[in-house]
This record gives structure tokens, sequence and C-alpha cells, in this order.
């Protein structure tokens, strides 16, 4: 059984999207603030969080933060009702898998559920013969969603590793823009090609052993990215 949790303080908001998940055949939690939804995220294992951003006593920034901290993985998709691009971009730094700005249709939201819960279940797929994958200067663990670089953990977020395993998927051939968009995030809408080129970047930067000079993420211009191995 899937379960997951929501974490949001408005009523309607919170009721609505408890009986539509719970249509789709999914196991629903629900808590009211902050500070009961990180407490639930420790004790419990959730297939995935539905984390509103404006919450009481804790704020969805702050819980998302602590949960990653505390090498807890489950997926993680904020709800806000900011549309700065910053507080986007801030989100999934702090290791969120997706965000949904309010206001915003349920059918866009439970494909975006459907396909953070599908590339959950590709990672325990055949294709990773060994759990820690060399890239570049880290060594990386697709399942659990972590990275090292020697002896020392590499934060990085959970979009990051999507990004990076499509990447590893289809290394040694170029991969467009537009199929990261669709294949890592899922839908058609925001983000853009450009939050395509960012995460390459911050990829770039963690990955090479050299970032000026990369030998391992290769952008093909005017087309894409390849990784070679």
């Amino acid at each position: 059984m899937i379960k997951i949790l929501i974490v949001e303080d408005e009523p309607n908001m919170r009721l609505g999207l408890k009986d539509n998940l719970e249509f789709e055949s999914y196991e629903v939690d629900i808590a009211t603030d902050g500070e009961e939804g990180l407490n639930k995220i420790l004790d419990n294992n959730y297939s995935l969080v539905l984390l509103d951003v404006m919450l009481p006593k804790k704020n969805g920034f702050d819980v998302c933060k602590t949960v990653r901290k505390k090498g807890i993985t489950t997926p993680i998709i904020l709800l806000t009702a900011k549309g700065e691009e910053i507080d986007k971009v801030l989100g999934l730094e702090l290791g969120a898998d997706d965000y949904v700005t309010k206001p915003f249709s349920i059918r866009e939201l439970l494909a975006r559920i459907k396909a953070i819960l599908r590339r959950g279940e590709n990672f325990t797929s055949g294709d990773l013969k060994n759990k820690m994958i060399s890239l570049g200067k880290l060594q990386i663990n697709f399942l659990s969603y972590t990275a090292l670089e020697g002896k020392d953990s590499v934060q990085m977020s959970h979009k990051e590793i999507d990004v990076l395993y499509y990447l590893w998927k289809k290394r040694n051939q170029t991969v467009s823009r537009d199929e990261l968009l669709n294949e890592v995030w899922g839908y058609e809408e925001n983000p853009t090609t450009r939050t395509v080129d960012n995460f390459i970047l911050k990829l770039i930067q963690k990955v090479e052993k050299d970032h000026n000079h990369p030998q391992v993420i290769l952008t093909v211009h005017g087309i894409g990215y390849k990784l070679v191995d």
C-alpha cells in the first residue's frame, strides 16, 4: 500500500487532497502544522509527502531541510502559494523533489505524484548491478540518494540525483533538454529548459574533478547533454 502524508494547515485544502488521494487508492495520513508533520515523517515510513511551505510552528522549508539532514530520502512535493523563482529553487536545493504552486489542479498534482513514485520503482530495477556507481570524483548510490567524495558526504537534492541517474542510464548518448524535462520532471509545464541547464551546471561542479574542463558530463551544443563513462 502506498502511504502519503499531507502536511497542510488549511482545512479545506487538506480535506480536498485527502479525498482525492483516497479516491486514487492511496492510504493517507495528515498533519496540520510543521512540527507534527516533521515528527510523523521521522516516525513513519511514507511513500511520499505533500508538504505545504507556509505552516504554523515550523515552515515547510525547515521541515524539508531537517528531514534530509536526518538522512530520510522519502520523496517530498512542496505546496506553495508563492510563485517567485527563488522560493522554488530554494525548495529544490533543500532536497524537495518537486513543487506545485497554488492554485493547482488535482490532475496535475496526481500526475506529478505518479511520476515521482514511478521513478522510485525504476531505481529498484535490475539495471543497477552495483549500488555504488563511480562518476567523476563521486561515488553515487542511486538507491539511497547519497553521494560520497572519498569518505565525505556530498549534499545533493533528489532532483539532482534523478537527473544524474537518467543521464547515467543513457550514458554515451546525447540527451536533449526536452527529454530530460519529460522523463525526469514528468510533465510539460514549468520548469523550463533553463532549469535543466541550472541543474546540469550544479552537477558538473559536483561531479567533475575540474569543472572548467568537464570529462564526464559533456554539453552537446544546441541539443543537450551526454554522460560518458
